[in-house]
């Protein structure tokens, strides 16, 4: 997985590409940690995402977490294959997604 970073003054893109799986979840998880401070808004970009597992739904929803208390977290460019497996288990209901 590729993680590209972009900060618009207090907002960040993450763009992700590639798999978001138990080997690369903990990436995305240490750039979202080291990278939030100051932040308000939290976007990611799952446009050229092929695969999310449970691991990588795990960090989303801590990401979300913590945006919930310094402001706020969309997910743009969602493909179909990873827009089912958000509503299968119920994270369409809980992530805005656009």
């Amino acid at each position: 997985m590729t993680i590209e970073k972009a900060l618009n003054g207090n907002s960040l893109t993450l763009n992700l590409a590639g798999r978001l799986d138990t080997t690369t979840a903990p990436e995305l998880d240490v750039v979202v940690d080291s990278s939030l401070r100051g932040v308000q808004e939290l976007v990611l970009d799952l446009e050229a995402l092929e695969y999310i597992s449970s691991a990588g739904l795990r960090v989303i929803l801590k990401a979300q977490k913590k945006m919930n208390a310094q402001g706020s977290m969309k997910l743009i460019h969602v493909n179909d294959t990873i827009m089912e497996v958000f509503d299968i288990t119920g994270f369409a209901d809980i992530l805005t997604i656009e």
